[in-house]
């Protein structure tokens, strides 16, 4: 079970994105055009995969070969936290997060896949196994609709069977006051028995977020993601002690202090530790046992659901699982065996690790050359 050989790599695909006519680059937003796809492979045969997405994806790849890999050859994949011990001493002392964190998550996601093909067991047993399905939203709002397509994919989202949704804000011209006036037409298409959420990917001041929540105080949103610039704590615990909308971050969050600023300072309701940038899922667990102390629940965002599943399937306080219309298609292409929720829930596979195919032909088509 000793390391052998880490593989990584930039891929790029386009996505179809629903009452859009063509195809749209990339991902999601216009900057996710890229993903990093790794698997770690050990010296007796046994292969875990991990992605993550597009920050500084080229310089992510360069630190899996060039500086992860001589550190952790020969080392047991079992033994993640020894692992995790040898990587912050001899890469990371300082506890920097960009780079290092994804890189990291990406070996670690890899060896918890490779855990699970050993022991015959599925990642969320190996964390936990508190439940075997989760209930799940959809982001859907994207951007290029105007008000009555917004309006229209919130509708094929229902008869898809999802009861809750969630909608972009903070990128259209007209600011948060065009923000109000979609979120009101989602509202007035769904209904009162559908959840509503909210993301503003770090966009707003602390002023525009609470003109914003000032508005739509009575639109019963479920969740106000990421609001403020940088995550500042210190500010989304003012917003927090002047909106009644909880308030949900730390996805981006590339390790555990930065999780705990936002838990210590009271600046959310719900954190959303994503196994993909905080370190992978040995980072999520601790992020999650945080919460716990805390009474706080967990919950997705930041994409890439069909690995961010175990987390939330084998914690005790995972909620919701984000099924991101565009990192969806991209688990789909090259994981054709991947699940799909039912009437808004998904079944966590019982198949050893991540429980998940690679699609070798998919894999070489979304493959960005080196130079």
């Amino acid at each position: 079970m000793r390391i052998k050989d880490i593989r990584a790599s930039v891929h790029t695909t386009s996505i179809d994105v629903p009452l859009l006519t063509g195809k749209v680059a990339g991902y999601g937003r216009e900057e996710q055009r890229e993903f990093v796809f790794c698997e770690v492979e050990t010296e007796d045969g046994l292969t875990g995969t991990a992605l993550t997405g597009h920050f500084l994806a080229r310089s992510v790849v360069t630190a899996l070969q060039r500086h992860f890999l001589p550190v952790v050859t020969d080392m047991d994949a079992r033994e993640v936290e020894a692992i995790h011990e040898r990587v912050w001493r001899r890469i990371n002392p300082r506890a920097m997060t960009g780079v290092v964190s994804s890189a990291l998550s990406l070996l670690d996601i890899a060896l918890w896949d490779i855990n699970g093909k050993h022991s015959q067991r599925s990642v969320a047993s190996l964390l936990g196994g508190a439940r075997t399905e989760l209930p799940t939203y959809v982001t859907f709002g994207f951007p290029q609709y105007d008000r009555e397509t917004l309006a229209a994919a919130a509708r094929l989202q229902l008869d898809q069977g999802f009861r809750a949704l969630k909608l972009v804000v903070g990128v259209d011209p007209g600011g948060w006051r065009e923000d109000a006036a979609r979120i009101r037409v989602v509202r007035e298409t769904v209904g009162d028995d559908v959840d509503i959420m909210i993301d503003a990917n770090y966009l707003f001041t602390p002023t525009e977020a609470k003109q914003l929540c000032r508005a739509i105080e009575d639109c019963d949103i479920t969740w106000f993601e990421e609001p403020l610039h940088q995550n500042d704590a210190r500010a989304m615990a003012d917003l927090r002690a002047h909106t009644r909308i909880p308030l949900a971050a730390g996805q981006m969050e590339g390790h555990r202090w930065r999780i705990r600023e936002l838990v210590e300072r009271q600046a959310i309701d719900i954190l959303q530790p994503n196994a993909c940038y905080c370190g992978g899922f040995t980072e999520a667990r601790k992020a999650a046992h945080l919460a716990q102390i805390y009474n706080l629940p967990i919950a997705h965002g930041g994409g890439w659901p069909l690995f961010n599943m175990h987390t939330l399937a084998g914690l005790m306080n995972g909620w919701i699982l984000e099924w991101h219309l565009g990192m969806v298609q991209v688990g789909e292409l090259l994981f054709p065996d991947a699940p799909k929720p039912v009437n808004g829930r998904i079944a966590i596979p019982d198949r050893p690790g991540l429980g998940l195919t690679v699609d070798r032909d998919a894999l070489q088509a979304t493959l960005v050359p080196e130079h």
